[in-house]
Formats: C-alpha cells, structure tokens, sequence
C-alpha cells in the first residue's frame, strides 16, 4: 500500500524530469567561439571589386568625360589600386559623393575609400582615418574681375558662395559666424551661382578656383588665403589600420615611379599657369612637408 502511494507521489515528478530533459534537448545550442575576423583587403578580394567615393563634377581632380567615363587625377588613383590590388583597373566601383556626404559614405560601409579632394582638418581626423597625403591646397575666394572686392575683409557685408561641408564652409562658419554664406550641395551648383552673380564670391580649394578661372575669362582670385596650406589624403572608416597601411604602402611605391606628377601632367598641369612647380600641387610618394 505504502509502495503504491508512493509511486503515485514520484510518477509526476519523473513525468515533470523527463519534460525538463526534453525542453533542454531542444533548446538551440550555443554559438561556437567567433572565429578571427577576417582582413579588410582579404573582404575587397572576395568582392573582386575595390568601391571608391569620387567626385564627379570637380575637374581636373574628379568628373565624367564625354564618354561618361569617371576620369581625373583622384580617379586614375582609385584605377591603379585596384590594379594593384586585384589584377584589373576596372575592378573598381566609383561611388558619386558631395563633400557633405564623404565622411558619411565612409562611416555607413557604402565606400572602401574616399579619393574626392578631403582635405585633412583636426574635425575629420575625429570621424576617419586619413592615409599620408597625395595634394596640397589653400582654400581661397574668387571674384568678377569688377567686383571692389580686394581682400577677404571686404567680403563682410557679401554674400560668400560655398560648398557644403568643404574646408571653405567649415572654416567660414568657424571664424566668420556672422557672414552670409549662400550653400549649395554640389562644386557645380556653386560655380554656377557665381556665373549667374547670385553671389559676391566663391570660397573653395583653389586649385579648383584656377582650373575654373582659366577656362572662365572674367574672374581673380583673391590672394589672401582662408586658413593655412594643408595636405589632402585619401581617407578610409575610422579603425581600417589594415587598408590604410596598405594605401600609405602604394602611395610611396607609386612616388617611386612619378605616378602622381605622371596624372598631374595629364590632367593638371595644362589647368594652371604656366609657372606653377608640380611640386607646389602634389606629394608624390605620400611625403608632406608642410
């Protein structure tokens, strides 16, 4: 009688041990150790495609040629690095940016690498991770040949013509607050107001203000300029040591062989005056003396 009670009591609780075991079997087992990452360069040869964030309305450095080809001196870089890399210049995606969007592009995996004019500040150096440089530039104004403008003060009561997230826009936001800045997204959108007269001045690279000066009879560029010399570089996602090692490593075999005074006779120099030393436009082998 004893034996049977308890039988009853136990049967539930063995009924109760083996649901627990059978609930335990099925839960979904625990996910292995995750393996190494693997590389950044390892990732891009998988893909068979370098992806690269130009610009395609800022010659002689980025922009579409009758032929709808991406050409100019940044693209013919991102060309060779994927030749380098992957055996082909064609394996190489351009990716259309706007100065506002290439820290972006870059931050959300849309891009491997920027190669469109970034121009090194302490503010990116926060958000990327700059390769050694391949240009130098000033930032500077340009005006009509008529305008009274003479030097950048005379531009206080102006309207200044910039591009959105360049050096010039961050600068003048910076140290003139209180100055009227007409922005625009595009370099062409901002040329274009100036030829319209939309506005009293264009603040940009000026290298891009000589190449558009000498194709445009009728504007100066102020000499003063807006800031300091500074170098521009290649710019890959905050933390990829790995790719931007690599880039710095091309960059100073490319210098061994003149390829960047090779693009710059191709594409800049015949956008210049005729005295302008290369030397003063490029850094060839990633090299900055400042």
């Amino acid at each position: 009688m004893k034996t049977a009670n308890l039988t009853k009591l136990l049967a539930p609780l063995f009924g109760l041990a083996l649901l627990a075991g059978c609930n335990k079997a099925e839960e979904p087992p625990k996910p292995a150790a995750a393996s190494p990452a693997t590389s950044y360069l390892e990732t891009i040869k998988a893909r068979d495609k370098l992806i690269v964030g130009v610009f395609t309305d800022k010659p002689p450095f980025g922009f579409v040629d009758e032929q709808g080809r991406y050409v100019g001196f940044d693209t013919d870089i991102g060309r060779r690095l994927a030749k380098d890399l992957l055996g082909d210049e064609n394996k190489v995606e351009f990716v259309a940016v706007e100065p506002a969007s290439r820290i972006p592009f870059l931050q959300s995996d849309k891009v491997d690498l920027i190669l469109a004019n970034m121009t090194v500040t302490p503010e990116r150096k926060e958000a990327v991770d700059f390769t050694n440089p391949n240009l130098r530039v000033a930032v500077q104004a340009i005006v009509a040949d008529g305008s009274p403008v003479q030097k950048l003060d005379d531009l206080a009561d102006k309207t200044i013509i910039v591009t959105t997230g360049t050096t010039a826009d961050i600068w003048l936001t910076k140290n003139h607050p209180d100055w009227k800045l007409l922005k625009f997204e595009k370099n062409s959108e901002s040329l274009q107001a100036l030829a319209t007269g939309r506005g009293d001045a264009y603040a940009q690279d000026n290298l891009i203000l000589f190449s558009w000066a000498k194709q445009n009879p009728g504007y100066r560029v102020l000499p003063e300029l807006l800031g300091e010399e500074a170098p521009i570089a290649p710019a890959v996602k905050k933390g990829n040591t790995e790719l931007r090692d690599w880039v710095n490593a091309e960059l100073a075999k490319l210098g061994e062989e003149k390829f960047l005074l090779k693009l710059y006779d191709q594409y800049v120099r015949k956008e210049l005056s005729d005295d302008t030393k290369p030397e003063s436009v490029i850094v060839e082998g990633g090299k900055w003396q400042g």
